[in-house]
């Protein structure tokens, strides 16, 4: 049995783990999703604490102030961490027939879409992702439940796989 790098360690069958790839291996996104979802969360956050801390001090009661700056830091430190691991958590696996992407941490899930079943890839790219080079690939399918959305690939990945998942797309759909 292959060993899996997510699984400390431990040797998996790869027939009964679902989020184990093919001998390919998952295909991670661009680390630099992570710099972008902190650059927002912490920006709210920092907001947020800023006026709480404010409104305490103005108020009269600095004690409480202080309180929940030291609060504000310690849930920006946690963001900070936990979004690493998220985005780390992130990746796609394209195979013969179908593409496989994974998500998640704690609650793990796994999209299959059946290249066949694919309706419409589209490629978005907001400011933020401008800025930072990325682009997110969203896979629409006539079953709401197994869009996929891949999130932080740089623009020419994401174009070449928008380009490659609708040539199958349409190759396998013209089977049907």
């Amino acid at each position: 049995m292959p060993e899996h790098p997510r699984a400390g360690g431990r040797l998996l069958d790869v027939s009964t783990d679902p989020f184990v790839a093919d001998e390919r291996g998952w295909t991670p996104v661009n680390p630099r999703l992570a710099t972008g979802r902190r650059v927002v969360s912490i920006s709210i956050a920092a907001l947020v604490t800023a006026l709480l801390v404010v409104t305490l001090v103005v108020g009269g009661y600095p004690e409480l102030g202080f309180i929940a700056l030291m609060v504000g830091l310690g849930a920006g430190l946690w963001m900070w961490w936990l979004i690493g691991r998220q985005v780390r958590a992130i990746g796609y696996a394209e195979r013969d027939d179908d593409l496989l992407v994974v998500s998640g941490i704690l609650f793990r899930r796994l999209v299959l879409v059946p290249y066949g079943r694919m309706q419409l890839v589209d490629v978005r790219r907001g400011p933020l992702e401008r800025y930072l080079g990325l682009a997110t690939v969203q896979l629409h399918t006539a079953a709401a439940t197994t869009d996929a959305t891949i999130p932080g690939l740089p623009p020419d990945v994401a174009g070449r796989l928008r380009d490659q998942l609708a040539a199958l797309g349409e190759q396998r759909s013209a089977g049907l």
